[in-house]
Formats: C-alpha cells, sequence, structure tokens
C-alpha cells in the first residue's frame, strides 16, 4: 500500500500521521466523556490534549532517535522529520507522565485519578496507532509460515503490529470493565501499565526493527521495569485502600 495518502499544496499527507491523528482523536472523546463522569471538568482534559499531545510526540522522536543515533548523528532535518515513522512509545509515555504529574499539581487535580481516566484512552490509540506502522512496512517481525503472516520485500513475515494492536485492544476492554470495580485511584493506570507491558515484552522479541542497547532490546528492558514498578505500586495503592476501609468501618 502506498504510503501517501495524498498530497495537499505539493506536501505529502501520509496513512501514518493520518492513523495516529485518528487514533489521538477516538482516545480524546473516550477521554472526554469519562472526565464527564467521574466529575473532572472538560476544559481541563483540552488543556492536558493541548500540552501533553506536543510533548508525547517530542518525547517518542528522542527516544527513538538517542537508540539510533549512528544513523541520525550529525543530520538535524532527518531527526525532526517524523514523516515517515520512528517514534517510540516508551519516550511518549515517560514524558507523557511527567506532564501530567506537572498538570496535576497546577490544577491542583489528583494524579492518580487523572491517570485513571487516560489509561483505557491512551492504550486505545496505542491499538489504533500501531496501523500505521503496517502502511510503512516496519514493525513487523521475522519470517513464518503462518496463513495470516504478510508480505514485506518479497518475504512473509510475522504481523507484530497487529499482534499488538489486537492486545492492546483486549487490553481497553478489559481496562473498561476494571474501572467499575476499582477500590482506589491509580488502579486501572497501573494495570494498562503492566497488561501492556507484558504483551510488549513477547512480542518484542518476534520484531526484527527493535531499539538496542547493546545485546538488549529497549523496549523489553522498560517492560520488565514497568511491570516490576507498576505490581509493586499496585499492591501498595491496595493495601492503604483496604486500611482505610477497615478503618471507616470501625
Amino acid at each position: 500500500m502506498d504510503p501517501v495518502a495524498f498530497e495537499l499544496f505539493g506536501m505529502e499527507v501520509r496513512w501514518y500521521g493520518i492513523i495516529i491523528s485518528f487514533g489521538l482523536l477516538l482516545a480524546s472523546i473516550v477521554a472526554m466523556r469519562e472526565a464527564k463522569r467521574i466529575g473532572i471538568e472538560e476544559e481541563n482534559i483540552l488543556d492536558l490534549l493541548l500540552v501533553a499531545v506536543p510533548a508525547a510526540i517530542i518525547g517518542a522522536r528522542i527516544h527513538y532517535v538517542i537508540f539510533n543515533l549512528d544513523y541520525y548523528k550529525g543530520d538535524f532535518m532527518k531527526m525532526i522529520n517524523i514523516r515517515e515513522g520512528g517514534l517510540a512509545i516508551h519516550g511518549a509515555l515517560i514524558v507523557s507522565i511527567i506532564v501530567g504529574v506537572i498538570f496535576c499539581k497546577i490544577k491542583k487535580i489528583k494524579f492518580w485519578k487523572l491517570a485513571d481516566l487516560t489509561g483505557p484512552s491512551i492504550i486505545l490509540g496505542q491499538a489504533i496507532g500501531r496501523w500505521g506502522n503496517y502502511i510503512n512496512g516496519e514493525a513487523h517481525g521475522g519470517p513464518t509460515d503462518l496463513p495470516w503472516g504478510i508480505i514485506v520485500q518479497g518475504q512473509k513475515v510475522h504481523p507484530t503490529f497487529l499482534y499488538e494492536s489486537l492486545w492492546n485492544f483486549a487490553v481497553f476492554l478489559f481496562l473498561l470493565w476494571y474501572k467499575k470495580r476499582k477500590k482506589a485511584d491509580g488502579e486501572v493506570f497501573l494495570l494498562y501499565l503492566s497488561l501492556y507491558s507484558v504483551g510488549r515484552y513477547f512480542i518484542e522479541g518476534m520484531r526484527t526493527d527493535s531499539l538496542m542497547y547493546g545485546n538488549i532490546r529497549v523496549a523489553q528492558l522498560i517492560s520488565v521495569v514497568t511491570i516490576i514498578v507498576s505490581i509493586v505500586v499496585f499492591v501498595v495503592i491496595k493495601k492503604r485502600q483496604a486500611i482505610n476501609d477497615k478503618e471507616i468501618s470501625r
């Protein structure tokens, strides 16, 4: 499939950007609706999006470039050209969390409450955004004979972008179910982090274009750390809530 959707005023508009934009739009709509339900003003969500989205894109690009310095070194224009792909979700998440913490302090909003609101939205956006990788012919796995393999440069390979998209969508549905049953703020977001990371760890092992740090796949390393930290924090939050519930019931 041609990665260029159409031309506008002589500039190529690529499917990659269109798909990511659609994912962001749908994620924003889901977040706005959830904001109404939990009593957070929609204006706050819009303000957060105006800051967090550009910051996330910058963070995603910086993360990708850092681990591809040999390719980008000395060419600043190539570093900032994201139209052909090259965004790492972990960089986006790290920057988004930092921005979210600062935003909540300024707006005097509970961070974990806002984080729970964004968790399902983010994973939905990721599920959609992965299809941009398909258009660009990237983020695929090694050779396979499976019937659902895709052809890339004349070879049948694992559609790892599809595996991750399906996993992310399944996590999205689970989070929608769980958010109605949570006992404390933070549970939904921490489940998002851990469940996404579990899927990413295994799927990353199948990819042929992983960002590397020596012999270590960066995404797998970050996934392991994220799983451990998010589970520990989840348990702490659950225990604190259980103690609070006991004190209230006395």
